[in-house]
């Protein structure tokens, strides 16, 4: 048995040996208290060896909340060597507004933005701007590097898989330079639509989104306002560990480890982290995918 076992491990092993260079990047969202604020920088300095691509950092509707997202990504700038993307909204913001935004930014050095519509506030009218046009936005001003976002499990405002896709196309079309995904657990699901990516002729990279679980109360809110299925497997996981952290966070990294594993196997070469702005299990599995500090 414990040979069984050995020869496993070195047939993963070896197959993460055959991936080659892995890509990751890192999202983190502003903090909101002091303490809040300590743990973000404690897990941007333990992730900063691990030489990302760029980290992203996530944009609030109200003003406050974009004020502290401009204060992390200067910060960022500033203190270390990562390349900062701050996440830009259009939900809020007029042409002119966005217009000045992204030459602000520009003029500080960030050449990397993650471009969102933005969740619709409850009773607004339906939207007549979309990803796709902030995207032709910034790309009239420079030539940012741009992230998009896309749906494996279709977003849940879209009318159906096949307009959602539609979408994804218009924004890729207008200048983005990759997409990436929503969290997700189905690993069929991601390759599925990774497929139909191509099928529809979108050439642009479409990174999985991997968010690692600690507390699966919370990921199930999350995943009701996504869209998000939670396959069976995971809520057996889980079940029981209601008070007990410490196995919580072995099962969330074991989780994620499989899925990137995987993923690693089927050619995919970047991974998004959604850190929540905890270091411990991003780090982790980076590690186990072989990314290590530079």
């Amino acid at each position: 048995m414990a040979f069984h076992h050995a020869q496993h491990a070195n047939s993963l092993n070896q197959n993460l040996a055959e991936v080659g260079d892995i890509n990751v990047s890192f999202e983190f969202f502003p903090p909101s208290t002091p303490e809040m604020e300590q743990i973000l920088w404690n897990s941007i300095r333990r992730l900063e060896p691990l030489n990302p691509k760029f980290v992203s950092v996530t944009y609030g509707a109200n003003s406050g909340v974009r004020d502290r997202t401009h204060g992390v990504i200067e910060r960022i700038q500033k203190e270390t060597q990562l390349v900062a993307a701050p996440h830009l909204t259009l939900v809020d913001a007029s042409d002119e507004e966005l217009l000045a935004l992204a030459k602000s930014y520009w003029n500080q050095g960030i050449r990397n933005i993650v471009a969102l519509r933005g969740d619709l506030p409850a009773g607004s009218p339906k939207p007549t701007r979309f990803a796709a046009d902030l995207v032709r936005l910034l790309k009239s001003v420079a030539d940012f590097d741009i992230s998009v976002a896309a749906y494996p499990e279709v977003h849940p405002e879209a009318a159906n898989a096949q307009s959602d896709l539609i979408n994804l196309k218009r924004k890729i079309d207008a200048g983005a330079n990759r997409a990436i995904t929503q969290f997700f657990f189905d690993v069929e699901s991601y390759l599925r639509f990774r497929d139909r990516c191509v099928a529809a002729g979108i050439d642009a990279e479409i990174v999985p989104g991997i968010l690692p679980v600690t507390n699966f109360t919370q990921l199930k809110r999350f995943a009701a306002m996504t869209n998000v299925s939670l396959p069976g497997w995971l809520h057996r996981q889980f079940e029981g560990l209601e008070n007990d952290a410490g196995t919580r966070q072995l099962v969330g990294a074991n989780v994620a480890i499989d899925m990137v594993k995987v993923l690693a196997r089927e050619g995919v070469k970047d991974f998004h982290f959604y850190t929540l702005n905890r270091a411990e299990l991003t780090y982790a599995i980076c590690h186990t995918l072989g990314v290590r500090p530079k």
